[in-house]
């Protein structure tokens, strides 16, 4: 039987340009067919009818290799064709695409768009079985060129070296970012097909076949690194914390490549990869890197799915969460969150479910939908007073009466309710724990934009003095621009003697702040 390009759950999915008209199907097969697919049989199918076909020395050279491996597929389709005599027409009887679509394609003036054109043009010029595992390799000598469709990325296999590939290239590295520029934010459909592969792949086992032999003690110490981090940033703000972090990911993901032992030993060293790497994605955003933040969740979010455990999956989504109401869509912070509740449905985790109950709340007051937020923050509070349940993951020990009452006065505020917000907020600080520094000081910081919207000036001003107080001992660039919004709105009172000191003192400990 003739080798068949399958890109997991892509055939069937709408993504890309496709999203421009009416899903089609192939009359033979059923598979979905491109948009430049005027015809009724996919490429495949197209394919059986036509002759001659690519030979297969056509593929058989270091420049299409190179070609695949860069996902140039304009330079591939060009030499392959050169290299077989083809004419553009008979690409066109081969692939089900226009002629001029393989011209500009050629030119460099169009770039695959989608899954289903993906699939037409590579499973038309029939690209061999052995060589497919080339477009798993984005970090190549040859940088790809830039407007690859993010939803072609998504809908890639779930495989063990797709996962240590998307941990690479978030990770960063000279070719690694030119890849990373071409991977753009992902955000709608295109992060919604993430979110429901992450959850319907099938699992591969990991390969050992490398030189370093890993042991328990190894995978238990490169856990403790990451949990001491963890504690370093409750505390103290990223900070410097990103760059460490991203190294400690890197040995990870050098030992997931070259490591020798277990399957189950394989299977916890992508479990601390995911944790890392949900780790320095939090760090990396608390920069103000928002975009390189999430590629590093995306990589978290494979490491997850190839640990197979679905806390992990979960605590990646929940980072995926606040990344959309914060800094893109807060719909795609809903939808992240109900997917992790769903994951982890079968295990005794109230905390961790409280605490994704909490994110889908700010994205639905973000959205003004105060009947959603009130739903699902009375669940998580009811979930926090259960206590820990048996599977709750350790990292999870901040989740406690303090944060989900810090969350509801964040929720209250995006739902431009400024009374309950600051009420919320006072309540929070009697329980919150105080060495969570950073946490402490990001909720007062809302708490006195609260208080100054609620028209209480004195009270205000008294909590923006302890939030400055606080901040000397953090360091996190999120932070600062929750201080840059409480002095933004003590401004709007600055006739009020109080409020002009206030302002003073905001003014040199923001200019201390950028110095360092």
């Amino acid at each position: 039987m003739e080798s068949r390009l399958s890109c997991g759950a892509v055939e069937g999915s709408i993504q890309g340009d496709d999203l421009k008209s009416p899903t089609r199907t192939c009359t033979q097969c059923t598979t979905e067919l491109s948009q430049y697919n005027s015809g009724d049989l996919c490429a495949a199918c197209a394919k059986a009818k036509s002759a001659p076909g690519v030979p297969d020395r056509a593929w058989r050279q270091d420049a299409v290799h190179q070609a695949l491996a860069a996902w140039d597929f304009g330079e591939v389709l060009r030499l392959v064709r050169k290299r077989s005599g083809l004419s553009q027409m008979a690409v066109h009887d081969l692939t089900a695409l226009p002629q001029s679509f393989i011209s500009a394609l050629e030119q460099g003036h169009k770039q695959v768009g989608s899954p289903a054109t993906l699939l037409d043009l590579l499973n038309g010029l029939g690209i061999p079985e052995d060589l497919q595992h080339l477009l798993l390799a984005p970090l190549s000598r040859n940088a790809p060129k830039p407007g690859l469709s993010a939803a072609v990325e998504a809908a890639l296999p779930w495989t063990a070296d797709r996962m240590v590939a998307s941990l690479e290239v978030a990770i960063g590295g000279t070719t690694a970012m030119k890849r990373r520029r071409v991977l753009t934010a992902l955000s709608g459909a295109t992060l919604t097909q993430y979110v429901m592969q992450s959850a319907v792949a099938p699992v591969e086992a990991l390969a050992s076949s490398g030189t370093t032999t890993v042991t328990e003690g190894l995978v238990d110490s490169l856990q403790g690194t990451t949990d001491a981090l963890r504690r370093a940033d409750a505390v103290g703000g990223s900070g410097a914390l990103a760059e460490t972090a991203r190294n400690h990911l890197q040995m990870l993901v050098g030992l997931l490549k070259n490591g020798r032992c277990s399957q189950a030993l394989l299977r916890r060293l992508a479990a601390v990869a995911a944790d890392t790497a949900s780790q320095a994605g939090w760090y990396t955003f608390d920069s103000g890197d928002h975009h390189a933040a999430q590629h590093l969740f995306l990589g978290a979010l494979r490491a997850a799915h190839a640990s197979e455990d679905s806390r992990l999956r979960a605590g990646a989504l929940g980072f995926l969460a606040i990344h959309g109401y914060s800094a893109g869509d807060p719909r795609d912070a809903i939808t992240a969150a109900r997917a992790a509740r769903q994951a982890i449905t079968d295990q005794d985790a109230p905390a961790l479910h409280a605490m994704l109950l909490t994110r889908q709340a700010r994205g639905h007051a973000k959205l003004r939908e105060e009947h959603h937020v009130k739903a699902a923050l009375g669940e998580a509070e009811e979930l926090c007073r259960r206590g820990a349940g048996e599977d709750d993951p350790h990292w999870l020990y901040w989740i406690n009466p303090g944060e989900i009452l810090g969350q509801t006065g964040s929720c209250y505020l995006d739902l431009g309710k400024p009374d309950q917000a600051a009420r919320a907020f006072a309540d929070a600080r009697k329980v919150l724990l105080l060495d969570q520094t950073r946490t402490s000081a990001q909720f007062l910081a809302r708490a006195a934009v609260a208080q100054m919207r609620a028209g209480d000036a004195d009270a205000a001003c008294l909590t923006a003095h302890e939030v400055l107080d606080l901040v000397v001992r953090v360091r996190s660039v999120r932070l600062d621009d929750h201080l840059r919004t409480m002095l933004d709105e003590a401004r709007l009172n600055r006739d009020y003697r109080p409020v002009q000191d206030l302002l003073d003192r905001g003014r040199s400990v923001l200019s201390e702040r950028v110095v360092a």
